[in-house]
């Protein structure tokens, strides 16, 4: 993950959580709906910066060098 993968998701997020704390949303419904309209935002924004860019923001880089389950796996050998 790249940092503007990162700022993408991080949009998202934040997005979802002020949109329940403004509408003070309540179970499990209103919480989803407020999850996908905070990652429509995100969404947009990420498109409309690839439009910007022109290129795609998205990689298939891993943050991590090695995913943690793999390291568990060498570990216990």
């Amino acid at each position: 993950m790249n940092d503007l993968e990162l700022i993408f998701s991080m949009l998202g997020e934040r997005m979802s959580t002020e949109i329940t704390r403004k509408e003070d949303a309540q179970g499990y419904a209103k919480v989803e709906d407020a999850a996908k309209r905070g990652g429509r935002v995100a969404g947009t924004a990420r498109k409309e910066a690839e439009k910007e860019l022109g290129r795609k923001v998205i990689t298939p880089e891993n943050y991590l060098e090695q995913p943690e389950t793999k390291k568990r796996i060498a570990n216990k050998k």
